[in-house]
């Protein structure tokens, strides 16, 4: 193992605990491509320096996305930081680049189409009446109702979750991406969230615990679901009711959310009231989700 790579292993153990798992996972992914591609090129990764990251965008910049590479920068800036190396002095030339690359690609973002109220009912509806059934029957309408993240889906425990008098059901989302520092967010269902739920939990063991947990052999393991199977989970499911399959860039994990969002929109929502639902600090974030909320997306 190489020097730099030692001294990056010892980097990224003093970000442990000041920022989420899932960032740290980021961060070392893109500062471990930047270092193999350093030494691919014979180059010196770190310190930074201003000629190499135009190199590095000029490499990129028909094979990632503008905002991808700006992602990758600021962490590349971090870590050089935590190894102690001044922070570097971006040229002309370094912006130049930049913005060379955000004008050679197209301003349209391929967003994740919303699923509305309606297919996903369609997608309740198409749950085979088995125990996996059960589990998604409840962490589809959860996900649509909480306008929940899949990791907030995921990390979701017994305990946070309350049924109500009205027949309805209440949680609380205890830390989030857009919640970093634990705060949390309250969040209610509907009576089809609390009937699925209800269903769902009388199959887990103990009682307690996470809620959304894998399934295998006809029986609920004691292994958390992660943020991929709800994203297949979710996929799997238009097509089944839809009866066909949509192209990748169509749905994702958050396409719960999106169409959750866009429904309160047409409904008559204010975006703050919106933002305030999914938990958003941003406005331009979710006027993303938000401008094709007028058209049937799906037809």
């Amino acid at each position: 193992m190489t020097h730099i790579r030692i001294n990056l292993i010892s980097a990224f153990k003093r970000l442990e605990g000041a920022y989420a798992p899932n960032t740290i996972k980021s961060y070392y992914a893109d500062v471990t491509q930047f270092v193999d591609w350093c030494d691919a090129k014979d180059f010196s990764a770190f310190p930074l320096d201003d000629k190499v990251l135009v190199e590095f965008i000029e490499a990129h910049q028909f094979t990632l996305k503008y905002a991808t590479v700006r992602r990758k920068l600021a962490a590349l800036r971090r870590i050089n930081s935590l190894l102690g190396c001044p922070d570097v002095a971006h040229s002309q030339e370094f912006h130049l680049a930049l913005r060379r690359m955000r004008r050679g690609q197209s301003a349209e973002r391929r967003q994740a189409r919303g699923i509305n109220e309606d297919l996903l009912l369609r997608m309740i509806a198409a749950q085979p009446r088995t125990l996996t059934g059960t589990r998604n029957r409840a962490l589809l309408s959860l996900g649509y109702d909480f306008l929940a993240r899949r990791s907030e889906l995921t990390a979701l425990e017994v305990g946070d979750v309350k049924f109500t008098e009205g027949g309805g059901l209440r949680a609380v989302i205890r830390r989030s991406k857009g919640d970093q520092f634990g705060r949390g967010r309250l969040v209610y269902g509907s009576r089809r969230s609390a009937k699925h739920l209800r269903a769902w939990l009388r199959c887990l063991p103990g009682g307690g615990g996470l809620i959304f947990r894998a399934v295998g052999g006809g029986k609920v393991l004691d292994r958390p679901l992660c943020g991929r199977s709800v994203s297949n989970i979710v996929k799997l499911s238009v097509v089944k009711a839809r009866g066909a399959r949509p192209r990748e860039c169509e749905v994702s994990g958050h396409s719960l959310r999106v169409g959750a969002a866009q429904d309160l929109l047409i409904r008559g929502h204010d975006i703050s009231a919106i933002m305030r639902a999914g938990g958003w600090d941003s406005v331009r974030v979710v006027s993303n989700y938000l401008r094709l909320a007028e058209h049937n997306i799906w037809e």
